[in-house]
């Protein structure tokens, strides 16, 4: 298996400033030379061993946060980037990307907004959509993408958001009832909760101060709609506060941020961290044991799995995927070294796609990714039903799975041999960024490596990898 080392530049320059230390004061502090010290600040060394115990018990550091996913997930969307046809020519090697994704994650943000803009410029014209002849044609990201891009960067954690909602969660006498704190909340708040038979899961008259539900919805729906309604109505102070930390382009973004955010909220406040998050421990992430205890729905406890990145207070690190029928990535987050494509569906070799194939059941997998990290994975199909005959059935899949290192911490674990190499299945994440050579599912070649076409040989594809 692959050891990464640990280069953690940025994190030392920070924690160096925050102490208000020079260099060589840092150094004597952790124990090395003044020249180590400068070469591990600009990602010329890794970190040791022992500069990593010396700056927990030093400056008290959550040593997790020299590892977080970041730079893995910058170094991903650049060579996703970088696999666009538009950068023909020699590709900078992963080492490159690496050291840019670590010194100057600035510069790569920006490499990566103007190549999303490109995109989307040569999309309009592609498509013929006239959007270059009208005022509002600027080649920006998307209001959807920005957003996406937002929480993708926070680690999906936030932190001011999650602590308010745990609060609202667990001040005195609320219990584990949480939909009755949010009853009691709304009702304080002049807001009267109205279910009705609808199709419609939440809809709300500001002037009437009414709160409309479906009531053929799944009671853990109802709670979470709720639950945002108590995040519009009591924490728009915050949430706008949040925004205009954001500084997003539109006021597009904005709005769905804020409906975002909100989200968040509501998931926060129906599993509450400190909880949730010893619940998950005791009994070793059973999605069914912790959505039967906190009356949440299997995605909803996926997904705030994903999420457990307080510092100091960090549960396994989740990565978490939702996916429809077409293979398209409908929600991602990984605070894992595993990150998901910006673009595009997940590698087909991916348990996820077969979770359509067995409703009702959760699929295992042992996963290799390219880079020699192993993964277990668990994927199972999540129905929507509008709850009458005749309205459409909204189908998706979801995966939530870690490296296999944390393997004990998961019941789904139990009965999997994970000491055998030949138990992992090869996937990937992008086709283009993919170096297998062999892939039967491979739908186009890799970017970093060259094709030999022979007209006297077909195999399994048209061209061979070397």
């Amino acid at each position: 298996m692959a050891i990464q080392k640990l280069y953690a530049g940025v994190k030392l320059r920070e924690t160096r400033t925050r102490a208000g230390l020079t260099q060589k004061d840092f150094a004597a502090r952790l124990g090395v030379s003044l020249p180590y010290l400068n070469q591990m600040e600009n990602n010329n060394r890794p970190v040791s061993t022992n500069v990593v115990l010396a700056l927990a018990s030093e400056f008290r550091l959550d040593v997790t946060e020299l590892s977080s996913g970041d730079g893995e997930r910058l170094v991903s969307d650049l060579r996703e980037a970088l696999a666009d046809p538009i950068f023909a020519g020699k590709t900078p090697p992963v080492a490159d990307l690496r050291l840019t994704a670590s010194n100057a994650p600035g510069l790569a943000h920006a490499f990566l907004a103007l190549h999303q803009s490109y995109r989307q410029v040569h999309e309009r014209l592609a498509s013929l959509d006239e959007a270059l002849g009208r005022e509002d044609a600027r080649a920006m990201p998307s209001p959807w993408e920005e957003v996406r891009d937002f929480f993708h960067y926070c680690d999906n954690y936030i932190d001011a958001v999650d602590r308010a909602a745990e609060h609202f969660a667990t001040r005195a006498g609320s219990g584990n009832d949480t939909r009755a704190t949010a009853a009691t909340a709304l009702e304080r708040a002049g807001v009267t909760v109205i279910f009705e038979d609808d199709d419609r899961l939440r809809a709300y008259d500001p002037a009437r101060k009414t709160l409309h539900l479906s009531a053929r919805a799944a009671p853990e729906t109802q709670t979470f709609q709720m639950l945002l309604q108590v995040a519009l109505t009591q924490q728009d102070a915050l949430l706008e506060a949040t925004l205009d930390l954001a500084r997003f382009h539109s006021a597009a973004a904005r709005d769905i941020a804020k409906i975002g955010l909100a989200n968040y909220f509501a998931g926060a406040a129906l599993l509450p961290y400190g909880r949730f998050l010893q619940k998950a421990q005791d009994c070793r992430h059973d999605l069914e044991v912790l959505a039967g205890h906190f009356g949440a729905s299997i995605e909803q406890v996926a997904h705030r799995l994903s999420t457990l990145q307080r510092p100091g207070a960090k549960g396994v690190p989740f990565f978490f995927v939702r996916v429809d029928q077409a293979g398209t990535i409908t929600k991602r987050h990984s605070a894992t070294r595993l990150q998901f494509a910006r673009f595009g569906g997940a590698c087909p070799l991916w348990n996820v796609h077969r979770a359509f194939e067995t409703p009702g059941r959760f699929l295992r997998q042992l996963a290799e990714t390219p880079d020699g990290v192993r993964y277990i994975s668990l994927a199972r199909d999540i129905s929507k039903p509008a709850g009458r005959f005749g309205a459409p059935v909204r189908r998706y899949a979801i995966s939530l799975g870690c490296e296999v290192r944390h393997a004990a911490a998961l019941v789904y674990a139990d009965g999997l041999d994970v000491t055998r190499s030949d138990a992992f299945e090869p996937i990937g994440i992008s086709c283009r960024i993919c170096e297998r050579r062999d892939c039967h599912q491979r739908s186009v070649p890799p970017l970093e490596r060259q094709l030999v076409v022979d007209p006297h040989l077909r195999d399994t594809l048209p061209y061979r990898v070397e």
